[in-house]
């Protein structure tokens, strides 16, 4: 669990500044659970240059609640939680500050999408908030308001799980993520899973994926290994410490995104068997494979260019179909290019998807 969140403050001495406004989002790693968005009355003046930056001023403060009002609010929604946001270091040393003047000592691990996106966005000409979700196409309202940025946050904070096909991120959550009673935890392991098609990962205690799964059904996948009497099986219901999953939305990307992940990854407990790799090329040079994304509103996209698969990604927005410059910075690019177009290929022979749109122009011009 996640709580991705936005602090603006009043500027000042190092240590000595005070919180103006927060916004925190409660996200499970696919759908905001909680939130919480409030104006603070700091006790204290805001420099005048961040009034110019945010446009919040000592006067519409006045009546607002002060911090130690929302502080049991805050500890409650982000309690269990990674707290992620874009520079964590500051906005954790700031609610870590005024905790202290509480007189109470607030811990919460953190990840920063700053650093996160310079890994896995490397390319991005700037990886500040506003210019990093313009090269994505992630739309921004309320730029330098809490509630603006924190949204925008959660949106980059999605694209970089979908990019993050060593699933550090999730390794990451699960080691530091409170303990709790084996029994009790695996009692409620399937209770917290969809009835959604998709990959599912099983984490030991250190948080490493010892099994990947897949399905049209993730709950009644991860069911019938609990059931399993084989060796394999037994060893990865004694091991599981928690299951973590990915709704996929169509069965192309389930295939393509498990035998990737698998080769990436490499489970302990899946048997991983050598792919027979196609030497037949797709019908077209320069495509896009548009099928059924996760919700309603959403594609899941391929983008093969020059006959190989450039890589793949969720857009709800047409301009980021219908414009490469933005929606290349937005695909999981695919590294072993063949074994990706031998699924595809394989699928496509016998399957039909959503739709498929040849690119002419657009490719040849970079």
């Amino acid at each position: 669990m996640y709580a991705i969140l936005d602090i603006e403050t009043t500027g000042g001495k190092y240590n000595e500044e005070g919180i103006t406004e927060i916004a925190i989002y409660k996200f499970d790693g696919h759908t905001v659970v909680d939130q919480f968005i409030s104006l603070i009355n700091p006790e204290r003046e805001i420099q005048d240059f961040v009034v110019k930056l945010t446009g919040i001023n000592n006067k519409m403060l006045r009546n607002a609640p002060k911090f130690y009002e929302v502080a049991k609010r805050i500890i409650e929604i982000t309690q269990e939680c990674v707290i992620v946001a874009h520079n964590a270091s500051f906005d954790t040393r700031i609610l870590t500050t005024e905790f202290r003047r509480l007189g109470y000592d607030y811990k919460r691990d953190s990840l920063c999408t700053v650093q996160l996106s310079k890994d896995l966005i490397p390319e991005a000409p700037s990886h500040s908030l506003g210019k990093l979700c313009r090269f994505l196409g992630i739309p921004v309202s309320d730029r330098h308001r809490a509630n603006g940025d924190a949204l925008a946050t959660v949106q980059l904070f999605k694209l970089l799980l979908e990019k993050d096909t060593d699933k550090e991120i999730i390794k990451h959550s699960i080691k530091y993520s409170d303990q709790r009673e084996v029994k009790q935890r695996q009692l409620k392991l399937l209770d917290s899973l969809p009835e959604k098609e998709g990959l599912f990962y099983v984490h030991n205690e250190n948080g490493n994926i010892i099994f990947l799964g897949r399905g049209k059904n993730i709950k009644q996948e991860v069911n019938k290994l609990f059931l399993k009497s084989t060796k394999r099986g037994e060893k990865v219901q004694k091991k599981v410490h928690s299951i973590t999953f990915e709704e996929t939305g169509n069965t192309l990307f389930t295939r393509l995104k498990y035998y990737l992940e698998l080769e990436i990854l490499k489970p302990k407990y899946n048997l991983i068997r050598k792919r027979k790799i196609t030497d037949k090329n797709f019908n077209h040079n320069n495509f896009l494979i548009i099928d059924k994304g996760r919700i309603p509103e959403e594609n899941a996209v391929i983008l093969i260019e020059n006959n190989e698969v450039v890589g793949y990604a969720y857009t709800n927005l047409a301009y980021q179909e219908n414009h490469l410059s933005i929606l290349k910075p937005m695909l999981t690019n695919v590294e072993n290019k063949k074994l990706a177009k031998t699924i595809i290929k394989n699928y496509l022979d016998k399957n039909k998807v959503g739709k498929i749109i040849r690119l002419e122009v657009e490719t040849h011009s970079n």
